[in-house]
């Protein structure tokens, strides 16, 4: 359904992407990993028509750079930063996003209903939580059943629950032949949706792996997601490589895997070596059934109509 390839995107002088290949078959699902400044978002941007770049990307046998309204028909997106109109009722926002895809005699509360809104059509945005909102970003991107979702780090801003319900709510979404390409530096979301992942570090790609092989091996107990500041966390992963542990970058610090016996440890490593932790979670290695355990955990926490929609 996408194929990349040789993807050379640049921001003057400096490559964002550099010669990337990538093909995603009908059905896969592919996360973007690397830590911030990878390449990630300009990739997705590429994808998208977006931005200029070299190379060659299409999209269900439609090339991008010629045709990218064509294209982009196909992908139903969901941007980190989301926009909406927040005086608008929710259902108002679906008809609206609907005419701008062209899209004729939606249902809206069919489309809330599917996303798990059922019953806010009547709110206005602003009245939205959150997690609410990307649920209603989530519902505008599949209006018109397209093949293909595309998500840019889509729970970075919801708190641990809300990170684990918007998961679970895409993992049921995507189990129906839908092809999807997502950025995350959250490895309980590349477990749960990724059948691959490809590693990008400064625009290159450096390897693309089977979830299972890139996921800690079952001798871990959970990995703990370390929020450090961006200068301490190159001198915190030479402290706990040194104490035994194999931590890696991720987007906001690092992901240490540890058994049951040594959670405690790399806090421990760290205060010894002064690095200070400023946020932390759990990500427990069967987490089918509970949402991650944060340091710093807060919950977030109207009549529908259907509406015609014209060109």
């Amino acid at each position: 359904m996408i194929t990349i390839t040789n993807l050379i995107m640049r921001f003057g002088r400096t490559p964002a992407v550099d010669d990337v290949s990538l093909s995603l078959d009908q059905g896969d699902a592919v996360a973007l990993w690397g830590s911030n400044g990878a390449g990630k978002t300009t990739l997705i941007r590429c994808v998208l028509g977006l931005l200029r770049y070299r190379g060659t990307i299409t999209v269900g046998g439609i090339d991008v750079r010629r045709n990218g309204k064509a294209a982009r028909m196909l992908i139903g997106y969901v941007p980190q930063e989301l926009g909406f109109y927040d005086e608008l009722r929710v259902d108002s926002a679906i008809c609206y996003f609907a005419r701008l895809k062209g899209i004729t005699n939606i249902s809206p509360a069919v489309s809330l209903q599917g996303v798990g809104l059922a019953g806010n059509g009547g709110k206005r945005v602003r009245e939205l939580s959150g997690g609410m909102k990307q649920r209603l970003a989530l519902a505008i991107a599949l209006l018109g059943d397209p093949p293909i979702l595309v998500l840019d780090e889509v729970t970075a801003s919801l708190d641990a629950l809300g990170r684990h319900e918007f998961v679970g709510l895409l993992r049921q979404l995507t189990g129906s032949g839908r092809t999807l390409l997502f950025a995350s530096h959250r490895l309980e979301e590349v477990r749960s949706l990724a059948r691959r992942v490809a590693v990008l570090e400064r625009g290159r790609l450096l390897r693309i792996d089977d979830c299972a092989r890139f996921a800690p091996d079952a001798q871990h107990a959970a990995v703990l997601h370390l929020h450090l500041s961006a200068d301490t966390r190159v001198p915190a992963i030479r402290a706990l490589a040194a104490g035994g542990f194999s931590p890696t970058l991720n987007g906001t610090g690092i992901l240490v895997p540890v058994s049951a016996e040594h959670k405690a440890a790399p806090f421990r490593i760290l205060a010894e070596a002064q690095i200070a932790v400023d946020n932390f979670e759990v990500d427990a290695a069967d987490h089918s059934s509970a949402p991650p355990v944060t340091g710093d955990r807060r919950r977030e926490s109207s009549t529908p109509s259907d509406c015609e929609v014209t060109q």
